[in-house]
């Protein structure tokens, strides 16, 4: 088990999110920990900021539903690992979509941009637990 640390965003509606940090291609980027989301999404600008070689991401047919639009185009991207504190996985597929839409509404409250949105598809596997008091995830290992 690894205790990986969150960073609890306040937001002006007395909302908040709860932040990570993630490490792809050895640079640490912000990400969102969303147990309502299906999937874990990457967002495209920041992928392809990453990319030697933009033909590594591959457009899929799928159709990809929440962040307002059931239109967006969906992308598929496989990093060589996927970093978060000491947890660690390895070759992995993920989702690539477009999340200007959540870094806009960042911007405008001066958060820095986000890499993605860490959902389901990683928190089950792994059996996800958030402690909210003590801000940290803990995550089984790989």
């Amino acid at each position: 088990m690894v205790e990986i640390p969150l960073n609890v965003l306040q937001l002006e509606d007395s909302g908040f999110h709860l932040l990570v940090e993630v490490i792809v291609f050895g640079v640490s980027f912000p990400a969102v920990v969303d147990t309502g989301a299906s999937k874990t999404v990457l967002d495209k600008t920041a992928i392809l900021s990453l990319l030697d070689d933009p033909s590594f991401l591959q457009q899929t047919s799928l159709i990809s539903t929440g962040l307002g639009t059931n239109t967006m185009e969906s992308f598929m991207v496989e990093l060589p690992s996927l970093q978060m504190s000491e947890w660690k996985i390895g070759p992995h597929t993920w989702a690539v979509l477009d999340l200007s839409m959540i870094n806009d509404a960042y911007s405008q409250l001066s958060i820095p941009p986000i890499i993605g949105v860490i959902g389901g598809d990683l928190l089950h596997p792994y059996s996800a637990v958030i402690d909210y008091q003590k801000q940290l995830m803990v995550l089984q290992q790989p």
